[in-house]
């Protein structure tokens, strides 16, 4: 099997390449961070390819599938994603633009054009996109992320419904972590106020259940409950709740 995964380089992106590599799977790492992703194809004992790409600019999202086309990809993991903090009116547009690039709209090329080409094959094939907890209610103070995250999951989750309609074999599930000990936090510039999972937990898990099927894959138990709960929350609480979490976070 041959799996290309985007944000290689660093948290649930490298722990799912260094997991799927003790699995013996060819792998394409995407990042960019040319260095790192050298570094980490010298580590793994596995075939890697690596490939230098922002996936902020849609130009080279769309050069990176001309590339990797032909490869034949088994798995998909839309891993790449960014994450800010503040106030709407206080935080940076360009920014902004380059969050919504990253966590929209280069997951959505690379899903479109790959799961195409994987219903033409005969063979199991996997989609996994790496959304959030954020993703099940609106967040104040990353309001751009929560909703691209709800975008992630809620575009999964159709498409999940429609490979299973076609009756296609390729299984196609979102990731939905809570807060994972990893370099994000420090580029969104917040601190988490709840003890984070780490990462090669994270990325073990989902890539377990992945195999296995699952849609919708939440790692750890008081996310899970959070998720169920928080379905007889009204959206007002929600937001309260969800609010004074962020404002944790710059503390």
């Amino acid at each position: 099997m041959k799996a290309l995964i985007t944000g290689a380089t660093s948290g649930i992106g490298l722990d799912i390449a260094r997991y799927l590599a003790t699995k013996k799977i060819e792998l394409i790492l995407v990042a960019r961070n040319k260095q790192k992703l050298e570094e980490i194809q010298e580590q793994l004992p596995t075939k890697v390819t690596i490939i230098v790409a922002d996936l902020s600019q849609e130009q080279y999202v769309k050069e990176l599938y001309a590339v990797i086309k032909k490869e034949n990809i088994d798995i998909l993991v839309n891993n790449a994603g960014l994450g800010d903090f503040g106030y709407l009116t206080d935080t940076d547009l360009n920014k902004d633009l380059e969050l919504i690039n990253t966590n929209i709209k280069a997951v959505h090329i690379l899903t479109k054009y790959v799961v195409r080409d994987m219903e033409q094959k005969n063979t199991d094939c996997y989609i996994l996109n790496v959304a959030s907890s954020a993703a099940f209610q609106p967040g104040p103070l990353m309001s751009t992320y929560y909703a691209t995250k709800a975008y992630v999951y809620q575009l999964t989750e159709a498409l999940n419904y429609e490979e299973k309609k076609k009756k296609t074999k390729v299984h196609v599930s979102v990731l939905c972590p809570g807060p994972v000990a990893t370099n994000f936090n420090n580029v969104a510039g917040v601190k988490f106020s709840v003890k984070p999972l780490s990462s090669s937990y994270v990325a073990r898990y989902a890539i377990d259940k992945m195999f296995k099927n699952k849609m919708l894959i939440i790692p750890g138990f008081k996310m899970k409950c959070a998720k169920f709960f928080g379905r007889f929350a009204s959206d007002k609480s929600l937001l309260k709740v969800t609010y004074n979490i962020q404002k944790k976070k710059s503390n």
